[in-house]
């Protein structure tokens, strides 16, 4: 029983694998790329046009600019887990020789960004807008699909208060995944060979399933070797409820406490007691035989769901900020958005080995030398 609760504990640190020998065991060894390096590069820009354009169909959505840094003291940067353990890059712009300095942080996410910037373009619900976001993370683990250089697309929705429910999220997970599901088969029309027995395309439906319901079905599994095992049997999953503590003890996941809704109460299908107005997508990944996650999103806190987390984490005082002031004194308006990985999306559907593949970052020596070996080339 302690090791099951020590590979639990463990597992909330986040995702990714945690040693290069097991990156090297889990590489494949009998990969081959489908795209030449030239091929692949006009894929990724093919499928980026078609996901761009179909989102803002779908959803709504404009296409707007994003930063890449923001101030220090704005509360705006993504902290991405509620422990404090993921910081951002930080340094101060001198500027002015020093008289007006500016403290700045590079974003991890634009989460919060893209709320004040509803407000800031005058978006009513049912409005909303996409960005090409870039992030650095650089607390990851470099493996096979994580980078300390991020790309996304951000993107967020102004909503009434009688969307906030499972529904609403589910008609919008619905509509994102007809959008994955449109670019797989675009980019196949144009690069035929990337159509593989080996490699299923995407089912045509996403299955739900709450945390709560997931734990029940695997008590004794950690988080990803949760994940793991339902994606073997069901090839893509939306994750429910990502951040509420669960009946043994442990978030499915550690959650922010200041963006998505992860204490509202609901209920599964079969009638479970469930919390959570948040989630994410998974899906099975033929090529690295390894789960894959696409997306995080979710509906936003409002008032008081925003104080009910932040006395959950202990980070009341963080309602002092003026994002948070914002959510509770109601000038931000309520929402829905998420962050859908571009380069996690070009691996999947480009049946790449490798997020290096399909994007260009820093990787070190003994990654790409493993690489090499596996006959994966990562593009510097």
């Amino acid at each position: 029983m302690t090791d099951v609760i020590d590979a639990k504990r463990a597992d909330l640190a986040g995702p990714g694998i945690g040693s290069y020998d097991e990156l090297d065991r889990v590489l494949p060894d009998d990969y081959q790329s489908h795209l030449s390096p030239r091929e692949t590069q006009q894929a990724i820009f093919a499928v980026k046009r078609y996901i761009e354009d179909g989102l803002c169909e779908q959803l709504n959505l404009e296409m707007v600019q994003v930063p890449l840094i923001v101030g220090a003291e704005s509360g705006v940067n993504d902290m991405l887990d509620r422990d404090g353990s993921r910081t951002p890059v930080q340094f101060q712009i001198t500027n002015d020789n020093g008289v007006h300095p500016v403290d700045a942080q590079v974003v991890q996410a634009a989460t919060k960004w893209k709320r004040l910037a509803l407000r800031q373009f005058g978006m009513a619900p049912g409005e909303g807008l996409c960005t090409d976001m870039r992030a650095v993370r650089k607390d990851y683990f470099l493996d096979h699909d994580h980078s300390a250089y991020v790309d996304q697309w951000d993107w967020e929705g102004a909503i009434t208060a009688d969307q906030r429910n499972l529904d609403y999220l589910k008609n919008t997970v619905r509509r994102i995944w007809s959008v994955l599901r449109g670019a797989e088969t675009h980019v196949q029309r144009l690069f035929p060979q990337l159509e593989d027995d080996r490699h299923p395309n995407l089912p045509e439906e996403i299955t739900f399933i709450h945390a709560e319901d997931l734990l029940a079905r695997y008590p004794d599994l950690p988080r990803k070797q949760r994940e793991t095992r339902i994606l073997q049997e069901i090839p893509a999953i939306f994750i429910i409820g990502i951040g509420w503590t669960l009946d043994d003890g442990y978030p499915h996941e550690m959650r922010a406490a200041d963006y998505d809704d992860w204490v509202t109460p609901t209920a599964s299908p079969n009638g479970r007691p469930t919390h959570g107005l948040n989630g994410d997508i998974l899906v099975w990944n033929p090529v690295t035989r390894r789960r894959h996650e696409l997306s995080s999103m979710g509906i936003r806190v409002d008032a008081s769901t925003l104080r009910r987390q932040l006395e959950l984490t202990g980070q009341l005082d963080w309602l002092q900020l003026p994002y948070h002031q914002g959510i509770v004194d109601g000038t931000l308006p309520l929402s829905i958005g998420g962050g859908i990985g571009q380069s996690r999306t070009q691996m999947l559907l480009l049946r790449k080995a490798h997020l290096g593949e399909v994007s260009v970052t820093v990787w070190p020596d003994v990654l790409k030398e493993m690489c090499a070996r596996h006959n994966i080339h990562v593009i510097e």
